[in-house]
């Protein structure tokens, strides 16, 4: 199993880009798809985006498509979420979550689906 820790989420303006990171222990890293979930203050918990353990596929949550990118290095156990022209909406904690099964085809994107997560990192837009 692996265990992911967040970092890079910060105080931005609207329209600037940020880049999330999510370093995972475990030497099993690269046999688990990715996903990164977002929080809301008042709102549950959504989906973001989530890549396969290869890194061939991804999917997206249609709020940030074409805006946010995911992406992986599996030699260095770690998963990035780029985001670009960020908006107020885009305020979340947002949190970098394993998959319970390993070598999956195409990336889960259901939070169910997802047995490890962090702890989150916090992104806020301001206006």
């Amino acid at each position: 199993q692996v265990q992911p820790v967040e970092s890079g989420g910060r105080l931005v303006q609207v329209g600037e880009s940020l880049r999330l990171s999510c370093a995972a222990s475990g030497r099993t890293f690269s046999g688990y798809a990715m996903g990164w979930f977002r929080q809301a203050p008042g709102k549950e918990r959504e989906f973001v985006a989530a890549i396969s353990y290869g890194g061939g596929n991804t999917d997206y949550a249609d709020s940030v498509k074409g805006r946010f990118t995911i992406s992986r290095d599996n030699a260095k156990n770690t998963v990035y979420l780029q985001m670009n022209s960020l908006k107020p909406e885009d305020t979340a904690l947002y949190y970098c979550a394993a998959s319970s099964t390993r070598f999956s085809y195409r990336p889960p994107n259901r939070s169910a689906d997802f047995g490890s997560w962090g702890q989150g990192t916090q992104v806020t837009v301001s206006s």
